[in-house]
């Protein structure tokens, strides 16, 4: 229907086709299942008392079509309430939420019997972006597919229960002109019956290369990077990355011995690919990017594993780097990549509120030796080196714009909740006497950051708040007196006192003043 009214039908038509054949595989798949080892599955939906999918939501659909059990209630609705003797009679095998979720799990996860089902006790709780979870759209047959492999990793490791042969079922060329490049493409393939893809950049003769993944490699023919769909990430978890790497270089035709990949959850088609050049130097940096889910600030965040979201860069050039020149290409690579973060106010995905990201968790590097003249160095002040941090900066950027939709021009709301700001939250932590009227200040207050001048404001709160935090501004005077401006102007009269209206105790001290202004200001223009 959207199809038809946006003149997209044959678009529309290959989105349907393709959810479908999703869905189809992972029906397929669990058929081989017997029903003895069926998993018990519920969706936690936060609240208290504890809350869930009623018994006729699609989100209970979308359980059923991953191979789950979930819950009969008795009870129908978008989401009702669980008793702790109707939690503990279904003793869910496998729990699963979004991220505001957490914090439920937090509160009632250790507590008797609330901890005692088996899910809670064998650790089997997962997190999903709150995008595939709550709704029924585009991405129902990606998120069935993830929720499934989730549930059942072991049995959908076993080769017997694949449905469709691994095997490179298409490719597309990619143009690297470079005189050492054979060919380079993406190669498309079905492993653990999910879609994968791999870019492949074959040499005419064996290659030297810095891998940050491997170290030093001789002898190369191959270099690329791998991409790995959400629904291999559970399954790859089992074999670690030996078993891994093994099993796609046998899919896509290649050698251990031979070939130096990187591995990335960044989809192979929002690929990167910038080129540099200067006189008679080119530099090529191709580069993969994802940043909304394992972005950290070194020095600050805490070292942990992630599910793979990286930035990748694989440099190429039409010179010859010495051993020292690609060691030092790393580091130019690196601070780009760091620049183009911050400029982008790549938010860490471990202390958002504080924090501009200085990169991923699992970033990777891998830099070619290429022919040509014959290159020592590569760092800051040589023009190689500014070629590499130009086309990594620019990559960096267009890589994250084409994987995750972020750039520098986007609205505050979604810098906000880049932040773990929420305005409802803000909102509904207040004192009203009705849902209706927290709605409608909701409302209002959106409404004034459509504004150029309060979006401004706030905009300029957050660059504040980040140099306050560390320590490079030190007297907030000045900017309590331009909040107190702002939500004068909002309200449109004269406040005699600013409310404390914002309650929220991990908000930096900057940023709660300004939303304390706005929601001051709103507060009283509606009174």
């Amino acid at each position: 229907m959207l199809g038809k009214i946006f003149n997209k039908e044959k678009q529309a038509g290959k989105l349907v086709d393709e959810i479908t054949t999703q869905l189809r595989i992972i029906s397929d798949k669990v058929e081989r299942i017997p029903d003895s080892k069926r998993k018990r599955v519920l969706r936690l939906m936060g609240g208290d008392p504890v809350m869930t999918p009623g018994d006729d939501s699609f989100q209970n659909e979308m359980i059923k079509a991953a191979g789950g059990i979930p819950p009969v209630l008795a009870k129908n609705g978008d989401i009702v309430g669980i008793t702790k003797q109707e939690w503990i009679k279904f003793n869910p095998q496998v729990i699963y939420g979004c991220g505001d979720d957490r914090e439920t799990a937090k509160r009632f996860f250790n507590r008797p019997g609330w901890k005692d089902v088996d899910a809670v006790k064998n650790r089997q709780i997962y997190y999903f972006p709150c995008d595939l979870t709550c709704r029924a759209a585009t991405h129902t047959g990606y998120f069935v597919s993830w929720l499934s492999a989730r549930i059942y990793k072991d049995e959908f490791s076993k080769k017997e229960n694949h449905v469709l042969e691994e095997q490179v079922f298409k490719s597309r060329g990619l143009n690297l002109d470079f005189d050492y490049i054979k060919h380079a493409r993406i190669s498309y393939s079905h492993i653990h019956d999910f879609l994968n893809k791999t870019l492949i950049i074959d040499f005419k003769r064996p290659m030297s290369l810095v891998s940050t993944l491997e170290g030093e490699r001789n002898g190369i023919e191959s270099v690329g990077n791998h991409y790995s769909p959400p629904s291999c990430w559970g399954i790859e978890h089992k074999f670690g990355l030996t078993g891994m790497r093994k099993r796609i270089y046998q899919v896509i035709g290649r050698s251990e011995k031979t070939a130096s990949f990187l591995f990335t959850g960044a989809d192979m088609d929002n690929l990167s690919v910038k080129r540099e050049k200067f006189k008679d130097m080119e530099v090529c940096a191709i580069v993969t990017a994802g940043v909304t889910s394992n972005a950290v600030r070194m020095c600050k965040d805490r070292g942990r594993f992630y599910e793979p979201a990286t930035i990748n860069i694989i440099i190429l050039s039409n010179m010859k780097l010495s051993p020292r020149a690609m060691t030092r290409a790393i580091i130019s690579a690196t601070e780009a990549k760091t620049a183009a973060l911050m400029d982008l106010d790549i938010r860490s995905s471990y202390s958002s509120s504080l924090h501009q990201a200085t990169g991923t968790g699992t970033d990777n590097m891998i830099v070619v030796q290429g022919t040509g003249v014959e290159i020592d160095n590569s760092g800051g002040h040589s023009k190689v080196g500014e070629l590499i941090a130009t086309a990594v900066y620019q990559g960096v950027q267009e890589a994250i714009c084409k994987q995750n939709k972020i750039t520098a021009s986007r609205n505050i709301f979604q810098r906000l909740m880049e932040r773990n700001i929420s305005i409802y939250r803000m909102i509904s932590g207040m004192t009203c006497e009705c849902i209706a009227k927290q709605n409608a200040l909701l409302g209002a207050v959106e409404d004034i950051l459509l504004n150029p001048r309060y979006s401004g404001f706030i905009e300029s709160a957050l660059v504040l708040s980040d140099n306050y935090e560390k320590g490079l501004i030190k007297d907030l005077s000045t900017y309590e007196l331009w909040c107190r401006l702002i939500a004068e102007d909002i309200a449109g009269k004269k406040i005699e006192q600013m409310k404390e209206l914002v309650f929220m105790d991990d908000l930096p001290v900057v940023l709660k003043m300004a939303l304390n202004a706005v929601l001051n200001g709103v507060s009283l223009n509606r009174s």
